[in-house]
C-alpha cells in the first residue's frame, strides 16, 4: 500500500519505504537499521520487501521502459542532470545520514563520496549526449554499431559507501535508456532511500527509477530471477555473486559483478619508503571496509625494518572514535556479525602460528571497534593472505626481487587492485603488464577517472563498468550494414 511514513534520522527526515511506479509503498514486515556508531540507537523500521514488492517494481520497470527508452538521449540527460543538482544541494544531509547508517567518516562522506554521486550522474549524461558510434566500410557495405537500451535493470549495492555505489551502476544504466529496480543493502539502507526523494524532486516518469529494500535471500533473489530483467549489476561478496549469477544463466541475462578484493601493496626499495608507509597506513581508515585496499604489504626484504618501523609510526596516528568526529580517522565496523567476523580471522590467525605485530584487538567491548593490525603470516597459504578480511587488518610479507614480488602478488584468487610504490619507471610498466589486477595503482591510491574500466579478474568479478564500457553493458548493440551507393531516393 501507499505511504507517507516518515522518520526522523538525527534531525534528517527520511522515508523507511520503497518506492516503486513513483509512491512510496510499505510492507506488512520490517527489519531494524542500527547505528554502528552506537548498536542501541535503531534509527529505523525499515520496509521488509518480497516476492509482491519484487514484482511491482519490475512491472512498473518494464511498464515504463517503453517511454524512457523512448525518450531522446538528450531528454533522459537532462532528468541525469537535474538529479546530480538536487544531489548537490542536499550532499551535508545525505552525508550525515549514511554517517549515522553505515559509519563511513562524515567529513569524507561530505568533502568526497556522496559529491561523486552527482559526478557519476553528470559523467553519463555527457557520455550518453556525446556517443560517437563506431563507423567503417567493409565488404561494400557502410557499417555502424548501434545502442539499443537493453530493458529493466536490476542493481544491488553493499554497504559499503551505499548512495555513491549505487549511483555509479544506476546513472549509466538509465542514461543507455534502461529502467532500474535499486535494492540496497539491508544494512545501511536509508541513504539509498533518500536518493528516492530527489528521483521524485526531478520528476522523473514513474517506474523508471525504482527502490526495494529487504534481505537478498528474499526480495533480492525474487528480483534476480525475475526473466522481464535483462541486466543485472551486483557488488558483494563472490558467495553471493555466484548465486546471483546462477539466476542470471537461468534467464539468460547478462550481469557483471564486483566481489571484493585482497590487493597488494608493493613496496620496493627505491620507493619513497615515507610516503609509501603512509599510504599504507590509510589501509586502515573506514575500519579496512574498503575492497579497493591494498590489504597485503609485500615489502623488499632489504628495506623491511625502515618500512616497519615508518609504517607503524603512521598507523599509531589513527584516531579510533566517533565518524562524525573531524579528528576520527577509523571509524567503527558497520555490524556485530561482521565485528565478529573479522576478530575471528585474527584468532583463527593467532592459533596457526601467525604474528601479531600490533593490535589484534576488538578496541572497546561496548562498540564496533577494531585496532589497526598487522600480522606477520607463517606462510602464503595462511588464511589471512588468501581471504578478504574486510576490515582494519593487513599482513605483512617480504620479497627479495621483482619476480618473487609479482609471484606473492599473483598468489591469491582475487584481483581487483593492487598498489606499487617505486620511483622506477621502467619496473612499474613491467609490473602493470604482469600484476594481475582491474586497477593498478603507483605511487598514489583510488585516484580513479569515472571514464577508466572498473572491474576484477578472478574471483573479484566479472565485466567491466565505468565510462563507455558501462554503458555498452547497459546496452544491447547492433550492426546497421548499408549497401554503399544507397541514395535517398
Amino acid at each position: 500500500m501507499t505511504s507517507t511514513a516518515r522518520v526522523d534520522v538525527d534531525g534528517v527526515s527520511v522515508s523507511p519505504d520503497h518506492y516503486i511506479n513513483g509512491e512510496r509503498v510499505s510492507s506488512t514486515a520490517t527489519f531494524e537499521d542500527r547505528s554502528p556508531l552506537d548498536w542501541r540507537w535503531r534509527l529505523a523500521d525499515v520496509a521488509r520487501g518480497g516476492t509482491r514488492e519484487a514484482d511491482l517494481a519490475v512491472t512498473a520497470a518494464s511498464e515504463a521502459f517503453t517511454h524512457w527508452s523512448s525518450l531522446d538521449v538528450e531528454d533522459r540527460a537532462n532528468y541525469l542532470t537535474r538529479l546530480a543538482q538536487l544531489i548537490e544541494r542536499d550532499v551535508e544531509k545525505i552525508a550525515h545520514v549514511e554517517c549515522l547508517d553505515m559509519a563511513m567518516l562524515e567529513e569524507s562522506l561530505r568533502l568526497r563520496v556522496i559529491g561523486r554521486g552527482a559526478r557519476n550522474f553528470r559523467a553519463y549524461a555527457d557520455l550518453a549526449r556525446n556517443y560517437e558510434p563506431r563507423r567503417w566500410t567493409s565488404n561494400g557495405t557502410e557499417n555502424t554499431v548501434l545502442r539499443m537500451p537493453a530493458g529493466p535493470t536490476v542493481v544491488i549495492t553493499p554497504w559499503n559507501a551505499p548512495f555513491m555505489l549505487s549511483t555509479w551502476k544506476c546513472a549509466p544504466a538509465l542514461a543507455a535508456g534502461n529502467t532500474v529496480i535499486l535494492k540496497p543493502a539491508e544494512w545501511s539502507p536509508l541513504s539509498c532511500s533518500m536518493l528516492m526523494d530527489l528521483v521524485e524532486e526531478a520528476q522523473f516518469p514513474p517506474g523508471v527509477f525504482n527502490l526495494v529494500q529487504g534481505l537478498g535471500e528474499e526480495v533480492g533473489a525474487a528480483l534476480v530471477n525475475d526473466p522481464r530483467v535483462r541486466r543485472i549489476s551486483f557488488t558483494g561478496s563472490p558467495e553471493t555473486g555466484r548465486i546471483i549469477g546462477e539466476a542470471a544463466a537461468k534467464n539468460l541475462t547478462p550481469f557483471t559483478a564486483e566481489l571484493g578484493g585482497k590487493g597488494p601493496f608493493i613496496v620496493f626499495a627505491d620507493a619513497d619508503l615515507e610516503a609509501a608507509a603512509d599510504k599504507a597506513a590509510v589501509m586502515f581508515d573506514d575500519g579496512g571496509q574498503v575492497c579497493l585496499a591494498g590489504t597485503r604489504l609485500l615489502v623488499e626484504q632489504s628495506v623491511r625494518e625502515r618500512f616497519l618501523e615508518l609504517f607503524r609510526a603512521a598507523s599509531e596516528r589513527h584516531v579510533l572514535g566517533d565518524s562524525r568526529d573531524p579528528d576520527t580517522t577509523v571509524s567503527p565496523l558497520i555490524h556485530p556479525d561482521h565485528l565478529a567476523r573479522v576478530n575471528g580471522f585474527v584468532e583463527r590467525a593467532i592459533d596457526h602460528g601467525d604474528r601479531i605485530v600490533f593490535g589484534g584487538h576488538v578496541e572497546r567491548k561496548d562498540g564496533l571497534w577494531f585496532q589497526p593490525t598487522l600480522i606477520e603470516p607463517t606462510s602464503n597459504s595462511s588464511e589471512v593472505v588468501q581471504r578478504e578480511i574486510f576490515g582494519p587488518v593487513l599482513t605483512l610479507q617480504t620479497f627479495s626481487d621483482e619476480d618473487e614480488a609479482v609471484l606473492l602478488a599473483n598468489s591469491t584468487s582475487y584481483g581487483l587492485s593492487a598498489i606499487v610504490y617505486s620511483s622506477d619507471r621502467p619496473r612499474v610498466l613491467r609490473l602493470g603488464a604482469r600484476l594481475r589486477a582491474g586497477t593498478i595503482w603507483v605511487n598514489c591510491f583510488l585516484v580513479r577517472d569515472l571514464t577508466a574500466p572498473f572491474g576484477g579478474t578472478g574471483i573479484s568479478g566479472i565485466g567491466r563498468e565505468g565510462g563507455e564500457y558501462a554503458l555498452d553493458f547497459y546496452s544491447d548493440l547492433k550492426t546497421l550494414q548499408i549497401k554503399e551507393g544507397t541514395t535517398n531516393g
